[in-house]
This record gives C-alpha cells, sequence and structure tokens, in this order.
C-alpha cells in the first residue's frame, strides 16, 4: 500500500495543471483501492457549499456544476467533524443527501476525509462503492494519508492561481510574522530588483583589468546611490537606524566584497559573472547557517549584488509609477528598497521572506510604518494588483477582503486616529489611575532613542537599553572606547532617569555576523549570559565600557539576560566587581578625589527554572525584570519566528498569566522591585492585566507609551481586579482575550482591540 501510495503522490505532483492532479487524484485512488467511485469536493466558503471539482465513477458532466450546500450531506458532516468517516451503506444515515445528476443512488458503501490545511476545511476526499461494506482500517488509513497530501497540492494551487473556477476564500486571509505594528489598507506596489543575478549567464574574459575598472566603478555608482537613499531617509528615520547604510556601505569594502569579486575575475570570469558566483557564495553560506538574522544578511548581500549588477548592466529603471496609500509587497522587502518609497506615499509592508531582525523590519518599526513578514506558499503574482489590509499587530494580510472585513479595518483605522489625538493630549501627564496607582512608565530602546523621546511624551527612563543592536550593526565587536562613547550617549540623553543596560544578549534569534553561531536548536543553545560567560574578555570589555559611560550620572542600571541558575548570577557578580575595581583604580590614578558609583544589578526573568530560584538570587540582586517575550515562547515551547506555529505564541495563555502572577507575589515577599519589559507591557489589555496583578513598573517601545499611560489614566484599580478575576476564569487564551477585549469596549477604548487577535 505504501508503494502506491507514493505513486500517487509523485503522479499528481507531477501533473501540468491544478485540475490535471486532481483528475489524477481520483482515477489513481480508485485503481488503488478497486473501488467504483473516488471525488472530490472543494470547499466554496463564499457561497458556503462543496463543489464536486473532479471524480471518476461519479457522471459528471464537463461544464456542469454539482455542489452541496454546507450542513448537507456527509461530505458536510465530515468537514463538520473534522474526521474520516465509514459507512457500509450510507443511504441508511440521517445525514445522507443523494445527488441525484450525477446517479449516485446505486452506491452504497462510502468513506470521506476532510482535506485540512492549516486547521482550515479546504474540501472532501471520497471513495463509494456498489456493494455494501466497511472500508477495512487500511484503506481508512490510506485516504486520509492522501487527504493530507492532497490539502497542500489545493493550497498552493491557489496560491498560484490555478483554481480557475473555484472559490478559495481561505486565502483571502494569510498568517504572517509581524514586523512593525499598526494597519495599512491600500493597492499592493511590487517591488522588484533592477536586475538578477540569477539572470546572469557565465561567461569567460581575456581582459580582466578592463572588468575589474568596470567592477569598481558600479561600485563607487552603488556607494552614490546608497548615499542618496540614506540622505531620503534621513528626515523621518532616527539617525541610529541610518547605521543600516553604514553596514551596506561596509560590505562594499575590497575586505568584505570587493577583494573576492576581483580575485574571481582574475581567475578569467567576466565581471557579472563574477559578481554573481561571488555573491550567490556569500548568500549560500549566510543561508546554511539557518539562523534568522543571519539569513536577513544574506539578503542585504544578494540586495547589494543586484544593486552593483543593475549599474554593470547600465540599467536605467523607467519611472516607476507609485500609487498613493500603496503598500510595498517584495519577495525580500530590503532597506534600500523600502528607502526609494516617498514616505508619503507608503502606507504599509509585505515581505514574502524575512524576520522581524531584519533591517528593512527595523527601518519600518522606527518609521511607523505597519509591516508583516514570512508569508508560506504564496507567490509574488498572486498578490500582483490585489487590495490588501496588512494587520502588523497580529501578523494577518487580507487579500482583496469581504466589504465586511474593509469596513472593520477602516473602523478601526478612524478609532485609532481618534484615540491617538486624545492620548497625544495626555503624553506628558503621570501614569495614575483615578484612584490614585502611579505606575512607572519606561522605554525600551536600542537604534531610536532621539525618535522615541520625540513622540512618547513624558516617561521615567530607560527600562531596556538593548546593547547587542550596536554589536549586530557592526562588521566587528565594538571597541572598549567604542561601546563608553555609545552608552555615554544614552546616559547623557537621559540624565537625571535611570537607564537600564542590559549585557549583550546575542545568540537564538540574535546571532552577530562576525561571530557566527551554527546550532540545531539556538533558542535553547549558547546564547545570552552563556554566551559572554563564556567569553569573559566579552563581557569584562562590555562592563568597564558601561562604568566608565556612568562616571558623572550614577543612572545606570546593569541587566543580565538568560539567567537560568544561581551559578550564572554568581560568575556575572564577580565580573562586574572585576571590572568596577579596574574602571575605579584608572578613574583614581586620573581624577583624585573622584568616586565610582556601583550600579545597581538585576536578573531577567525568561527562562522558566528562575521561577523556582527567585528566594535563592533575591538576596544577590537589586531589581528584576521579566522579559515576556522569551517567557511566554519557553513556556509555550514556540518558536514565534516559525510561522507554522506562530499562532500558538500567545502571551495571554493563562500558563503564562499564572507565571507572571506567580513573579509579582514572590518579589513583593521579597521586597524587591520588579518591572516588565517584553511586549506584552506595551499591550493595552497586558498592561491592564500586569498592573491589576500588582506590576508598577512597564518598559516599552515608545510608540506604546502615551497609549499606555493614557489607559491607566483612564481605568480605576477596582476595575482593574475585577478584569483580572475574570481573566483567571478563562481557560483558554481566546477567552482571556475576549474579557479584556469587552472590558476595553465597556470603557470606550475599541480602537485599542487588534482585529484578529
Amino acid at each position: 500500500m505504501i508503494s502506491k501510495l507514493h505513486r500517487i503522490v509523485e503522479a499528481v505532483n507531477q501533473a501540468p495543471e491544478f485540475d490535471a492532479a486532481l483528475r489524477t487524484m481520483v482515477t489513481r485512488v480508485k485503481s488503488a483501492l478497486e473501488t467504483d467511485v473516488c471525488s472530490i469536493y472543494i470547499a466554496d466558503y463564499q457561497n458556503e457549499e462543496f463543489v464536486l471539482a473532479a471524480s471518476d465513477g461519479l457522471k459528471l458532466q464537463t461544464g456542469d456544476k454539482v455542489a452541496l450546500k454546507f450542513g448537507e450531506g456527509l461530505i458536510s458532516l465530515a468537514a463538520q467533524r473534522e474526521e474520516p468517516l465509514n459507512f457500509a451503506d450510507a443511504s441508511q444515515h440521517p445525514s445522507f443527501k443523494l445527488v441525484e445528476e450525477v446517479e449516485e443512488e446505486r452506491f452504497n458503501a462510502m468513506l470521506v476525509a476532510p482535506i485540512i490545511h492549516q486547521r482550515r476545511v479546504l474540501g472532501v476526499l471520497a471513495v463509494q462503492q456498489a456493494e455494501a461494506r466497511a472500508f477495512s482500517s487500511d484503506e481508512e488509513s490510506f485516504v486520509v494519508t492522501l487527504a493530507a497530501q492532497l490539502a497542500s497540492v489545493i493550497a498552493h494551487a491557489e496560491a498560484k492561481g490555478l483554481l480557475s473556477g473555484h472559490s478559495a476564500p481561505w486565502l483571502r486571509s494569510l498568517r504572517a510574522i509581524p514586523g512593525s505594528p499598526g494597519v495599512a489598507i491600500g493597492p499592493a506596489f511590487i517591488g522588484k530588483p533592477a536586475a538578477r543575478l540569477s539572470a546572469v549567464v557565465p561567461r569567460k574574459t581575456d581582459k580582466p583589468w578592463r572588468h575589474i575598472r568596470m567592477f569598481r566603478k558600479a561600485v563607487m555608482q552603488t556607494r552614490r546611490e546608497l548615499q542618496e537613499l540614506a540622505q531620503q531617509v534621513a528626515g523621518y528615520v532616527a539617525e541610529d537606524t541610518l547605521a543600516i547604510f553604514d553596514v551596506y556601505q561596509g560590505m562594499l569594502d575590497a575586505a568584505s566584497l570587493g577583494n573576492a569579486v576581483e580575485g574571481r575575475i582574475r581567475e578569467g570570469w567576466m565581471v557579472q559573472t563574477a559578481v554573481k558566483l561571488t555573491v550567490e557564495d556569500y548568500v549560500s553560506q549566510f543561508e546554511d547557517l539557518d539562523d534568522p538574522y543571519l539569513k536577513e544578511r544574506a539578503v542585504d548581500v544578494r540586495d547589494l549584488g543586484q544593486r552593483i549588477l543593475s549599474h554593470l548592466q547600465q540599467r536605467t529603471e523607467a519611472q516607476k509609477i507609485i500609487p498613493d496609500n500603496c503598500i510595498l509587497v517584495a519577495e525580500e522587502v530590503t532597506a534600500s528598497m523600502l528607502a526609494e518609497i516617498p514616505r508619503q506615499k507608503l502606507q504599509g509592508i509585505v515581505s514574502l521572506r524575512g524576520s522581524a531582525n531584519s533591517h528593512a523590519a527595523i527601518m519600518a518599526r522606527s518609521m511607523g510604518v505597519p509591516a508583516v513578514l514570512g508569508i508560506e506558499d504564496v507567490p509574488l503574482q498572486y498578490l500582483e494588483n490585489q487590495f490588501l489590509i496588512v494587520d502588523g499587530y497580529s501578523g494577518e494580510l487580507y487579500v482583496n477582503p469581504f466589504e465586511q472585513v474593509l469596513d472593520e479595518y477602516r473602523q478601526l483605522q478612524l478609532e485609532e486616529e481618534e484615540l491617538a489625538q486624545t492620548v497625544a493630549q495626555h503624553r506628558d501627564q503621570p501614569a495614575v489611575t483615578k484612584d490614585g496607582i502611579q505606575v512607572s512608565l519606561q522605554m525600551n530602546a536600542g537604534l531610536n532613542i532621539e525618535h522615541g523621546k520625540e513622540q512618547s511624551g513624558f516617561f521615567d527612563g530607560i527600562g531596556l537599553y538593548r546593547t547587542e543592536i550596536p554589536f549586530m550593526m557592526r562588521e566587528r565587536f565594538p571597541t572598549e572606547a567604542e561601546q563608553r562613547d555609545l552608552y555615554q550617549q544614552v546616559l547623557s540623553a537621559f540624565e537625571g532617569q535611570s537607564v537600564v543596560m542590559r549585557t549583550l544578549d546575542v545568540g537564538g534569534d540574535k546571532p552577530l555576523p562576525y561571530f557566527p553561531l551554527h546550532e540545531d536548536n539556538p533558542f535553547l543553545g549558547w546564547r545570552g549570559i552563556r554566551l559572554t560567560l563564556d567569553h569573559p574578555e566579552i563581557f569584562l570589555v562590555q562592563a568597564r565600557a558601561m562604568l566608565a559611560a556612568n562616571i558623572g550620572y550614577g543612572t545606570l542600571k546593569v541587566l543580565l539576560p538568560m539567567i537560568s541558575s544561581l551559578e550564572e548570577v554568581d560568575e556575572a557578580a564577580r565580573l562586574l566587581n572585576q571590572a568596577y575595581f579596574e574602571v575605579r583604580n584608572e578613574l583614581v590614578q586620573q581624577h583624585p578625589g573622584m568616586t565610582l558609583e556601583r550600579p545597581q544589578l538585576g536578573v531577567m526573568i525568561e527562562v522558566p527554572s528562575i521561577l523556582y530560584q527567585l528566594d535563592a538570587i533575591a538576596p544577590r540582586v537589586d531589581f528584576f525584570s521579566v522579559g515576556t517575550n522569551d517567557l511566554t515562547q519557553y513556556l509555550l515551547a514556540v518558536d514565534r519566528n516559525n510561522p507554522r506555529v506562530a499562532s500558538l505564541y500567545d502571551p495571554y495563555h493563562p500558563a503564562v498569566l499564572r507565571a507572571l502572577k506567580h513573579i509579582i507575589e514572590s518579589c513583593q515577599r521579597l521586597d524587591k522591585p520588579v518591572s516588565v519589559c517584553g511586549e506584552f507591557a506595551g499591550d493595552p489589555g497586558g498592561a491592564m492585566l500586569l498592573v491589576a496583578m500588582g506590576y508598577r513598573q512597564l518598559s516599552m517601545s515608545a510608540n506604546n507609551i502615551a497609549k499606555i499611560k493614557w489607559i491607566i489614566r483612564n481605568v480605576q484599580s477596582s476595575t482593574l481586579q475585577v478584569l483580572l478575576t475574570q481573566a483567571f476564569k478563562a481557560r483558554h487564551p481566546s477567552q482571556v482575550r475576549r474579557v479584556v477585549n469587552n472590558k476595553l469596549e465597556s470603557l470606550g477604548m475599541g480602537g485599542f482591540i487588534r482585529a484578529g487577535k
């Protein structure tokens, strides 16, 4: 049976078109099972019916439409129950509906299996036989296996626009990875590179020096082009974010791409071929590492190579007609591609490949442009000339949405605009509930500090400064002096306010391009404090830089990431103590009489094991900070950057809420300050639940501070306690969300509710 299964799957995959694939399937299944009929029904959700798409055995005339309404017949019953049904005599079942036009009355036995793709019923596979008998368990397993294979075939066919005559509205809503928050509505504008490396045919030359000159000229043109793009976005992108273009420029240096390309030319390859071979070699090396951030660097290298190639080919692109209020869609949206679109015309971004760590995603967040990334099984041409809704909060992408969905999102945009105006009026007020509960709101920062200060209003300092961002934006480890200067700029910008600097947190989804980590499961591997304790020279340089930068300010707090044991805290504290004495001794020698203040030391609560070690760790630290992103990921065993399971990542999960409640109760008992610095703190419902639990310090991205402040100022603690009680009675994340959303609606804050959540 297994060999028959493989032959059927192979034949279906080799079919030249979708309808032929369906015909192949029904014919081969009928033959393999030696049954009288095999049929495939496809779900049409718009018309609420199952359409007979292919059959071998039923009387189906070309051009005729045979359909069963949802709820009719055993086809609908199998779809509704989402399981196979096996009937020795189907006509005796109360749900049986005879389809007379296909002469179905002469068949008795019936086996039906739903065709399910990503939890959606796409159709039903049915086999029938005149003899009244139950199909065997082997036959049932065979049909179920083929139905699972067929689900992928149907989904791919719709994505490629091959379902002619069939409606597949399940692909009106596509699931992606949220890249930048917000809602965008508008026509798709397809972004394509001016030249493609894949189109270059390898050729040789006997005049290498001529081609080297051509290459160097193209590099200079590319440099000027990148400088112009950087200048175009400088007005609305934070200065630190512009460092992305410095990374591009660095890759053009001789030590990066330059020498490698010229080496290929000296081997006898023409310049275009040398660029192709070199860039594709770099790209394959990055992609083989299977790390999200390194894969994004592959995107950057390919983008640079294709820009150089366009100058070599002397291609002057025709002036692109960019529609107003458009959504940029591309196979891989790059930072340079994003910079080419006038900001006033750009509503949102859709990148079929990529992750939230891509340079395009970083720029989108800095620009305040909604973005989604990483959509599987959807070709670019499917989205061409389409009207889209981008939900950067939930990661949902709607293609030619139904009018009802469009109206809901337009209303959501309107409410957001109205709320934004109201929120802006209160942004410089303190975050105090109506009955006087004070909450400290702080900012998470890493790249766009000044940009955040401008848009968030008054806040209480930096609750999380991600020091790994400057490390990731360079081609080498930054020196101690470079780090000191950078940290000093941060402390100076927030003079008088506390600044919590997290020590280097790389690995997992944040590897360094010059310090590659190849691990099968990087999120459970060598990352965070584990890496820096194994490399004390890295930890000590960073610690000394932080301490030296703090001279004259005294507002630094040091935070340790990815702590899972007491030993890690002790070792990190020992190294920090060593760095303190080294910097203090240097200070005393250079400036007698000056003193160096010891910074407070904190630990991130993000690895579940630490939840049960708080009593032991508390005496060794000054504060705790909860990283809800990783805590949720580890508690639920979900990689939120994996689109196949990203929907399972949910901080509203009852287990996550109970863990957060345990943490605040433990910290209150231990008399240790605790803050929340994950994305949950910047979520309207999340902030309400956290304050209700007893958290009084929340740190979030700059664009959420004013919004969360307004919510806190418009609720009472008694209302929050009622909300928390209702949330803890819920058994599923969706029930918790419903409770929170209903409360927001009742408080007149419906504009903060994200559709699709």
